[in-house]
């Protein structure tokens, strides 16, 4: 992999993520589809006190959910 094609911004955490909690990336989207009408820093609390996450991971998936809804 080069430097131009290497994954940035919040999907770079997804390796690390999928490794470190089990699970896809789809489920914890789908999961923060159920929790969709609180504001960022609220969906990044909740996977960090329900689901034991790490900020960085919480907030990486947050930012990835929130700017793929907006497409």
């Amino acid at each position: 992999m080069t430097e131009d094609t290497k994954v940035k911004g919040p999907a770079s955490y997804f390796p690390s993520i999928e490794k470190k909690y089990g699970q896809p990336i789809d489920h914890w989207l789908d999961l923060l589809g159920t929790v969709s009408s609180k504001k960022h820093m609220e969906m990044v609390t909740w996977l960090k006190s329900e689901h034991d996450m790490g900020h960085g991971h919480a907030n990486a998936l947050v930012a990835h959910y929130l700017a793929s809804a907006k497409k």
